[in-house]
């Protein structure tokens, strides 16, 4: 999976992985703040206004290569401990919803590998700052566990395309849901572009999307898929024993385990604090 860019509201954020953290590209982050059609002039003109910035602006920005479409080119990037200083400097809308997102993927690897609980708590922050309920929280975090164990497992096996990725996970959701993620987005009226799905499901959506890919993993595992046709085969079988477990549930309750509602109604509650 491609995860030197990332996604704030539509807009793409080069990041690079250098001195055991990621440092994101500063002229992607100014775009996405303020839609700026000239990020370098407007990085001048923020420099100007704000003295104590500019004084520690070499310890704020390194330039760092970034892969570019005319190749590989050396741009200004700063480290998320230091993002959040430059945002204090650039009056937007969308500072705190920017916070929010930096805290979730700016420091993901760095607890990845130093301590898992920290980065747990910030993204149960989000979702609790949102407004979702305790029990839906307990079940999202479990499942963006369930899912990272899955994508290791892939990309130790030959998978290396974002778009591969996106097209096993269809895999499984198209088995269990009868509905690839496209469709399933479009049955929930979930916006295409800047909503997660699994942000919209309900109790029971993220559990069997859960068994799915832990069962896709353990299948991966046992058959020894390797490249993308063999774990699509399992992908799907994966998929097919949380059909079977989904058809079997709704025939004992007599209702379907999936629905239209969304979370789309939620707001922020409060703001993340500095």
């Amino acid at each position: 999976m491609d995860k030197k860019i990332v996604v704030f509201e539509d807009q793409n954020v080069r990041r690079v992985w250098h001195n055991n953290e990621w440092w994101f590209v500063l002229e992607d982050v100014i775009i996405a703040l303020t839609n700026s059609r000239d990020p370098k002039q407007y990085i001048n003109k923020m420099r100007k206004r704000d003295e104590s910035l500019s004084e520690g602006w070499v310890q704020f920005v390194h330039t760092l290569p970034i892969a570019t479409v005319g190749g590989t080119q050396r741009m200004n990037c700063t480290s998320t401990k230091s993002l959040f200083r430059i945002i204090q400097s650039i009056p937007s809308k969308k500072a705190e919803p920017f916070k929010l997102w930096l805290a979730e993927v700016g420091y993901e690897r760095i607890e990845e590998i130093e301590n898992p609980e920290l980065a747990q708590d910030r993204v149960k922050q989000y979702y609790e700052l949102k407004g979702y309920p305790k029990g839906w929280i307990d079940k999202r975090l479990r499942g963006i566990a369930v899912r990272q164990e899955l994508t290791e497992e892939w990309g130790n096996r030959g998978i290396e395309e974002k778009k591969d990725f996106a097209i096993l996970t269809s895999e499984i959701t198209k088995a269990t849901f009868g509905k690839n993620v496209k469709e399933y987005k479009e049955f929930k009226n979930v916006p295409k572009k800047n909503q997660n799905l699994r942000d919209h499901m309900n109790d029971w959506e993220l559990i069997l999307t859960m068994v799915g890919e832990k069962a896709t993993t353990d299948i991966t595992k046992a058959k020894d898929s390797q490249g993308f046709n063999e774990c699509q085969d399992s992908a799907k079988e994966g998929g097919d024993i949380t059909k079977n477990t989904k058809e079997q549930i709704e025939s004992k309750i007599g209702k379907s385990l999936t629905s239209k509602e969304n979370y789309l109604h939620l707001k922020k509650k409060k703001k993340l604090e500095n």
